[in-house]
């Protein structure tokens, strides 16, 4: 899995358990679906990602890695 892939899922989850706790313990866990959200929002344009440094540390490779490795 590249990372690019992983992080879409992780972001996904992320949005997934950040609704549920919002709706099954406390609204104000909604800041933590605005987190997530804003986070990809600035990744978008800066390409800076903590989650993706986290991801290439646990031995992850990029699209342009897996490619360039075949």
């Amino acid at each position: 899995m590249s990372t690019e892939r992983a992080l879409f899922a992780f972001a996904g989850l992320m949005t997934l358990i950040s609704v549920a706790l919002t709706q099954w313990v406390h609204p104000n866990f909604m800041w933590f679906t605005v987190f997530v959200g804003a986070n990809l929002f600035q990744s978008a344009f800066t390409g800076f990602c903590p989650a993706v440094m986290i991801m290439k540390k646990m031995g992850l490779k990029s699209e342009k890695e897996l490619c360039a490795s075949k």
